[in-house]
């Protein structure tokens, strides 16, 4: 599944690694440090237009979103419960 984090960005649920808060990242400097060299790749995807509440880690790609993490953990979730639901679409009505 997908999951829109934001600035236009879609991603598949299955290649995040992590969300982490954006106010966490000033204090740890491994964050940082991976950050850095995540931008001298250039793969790192900052927002634009808003400040980012939080990093979104893929196995690529970090990028920064707009959303704060417990919205980014609603859709996760939102789409998590939509595969578990049947299909009945199939079915004809009588």
């Amino acid at each position: 599944m997908f999951i829109h984090i934001g600035d236009d960005h879609v991603i598949q649920s299955k290649d995040v690694v992590a969300i982490i808060d954006n106010s966490l990242v000033a204090s740890s400097s491994i964050i940082e440090e991976m950050l850095f060299n995540q931008r001298k790749n250039r793969q790192v995807v900052e927002t634009d237009d808003y400040e980012a509440k939080s990093i979104v880690i893929t196995n690529d790609v970090i990028y920064f979103s707009p959303l704060s993490v417990f919205t980014l953990k609603k859709r996760a979730n939102m789409m998590s419960t939509l595969n578990k639901l049947e299909d009945f679409s199939e079915e004809t009505e009588e």
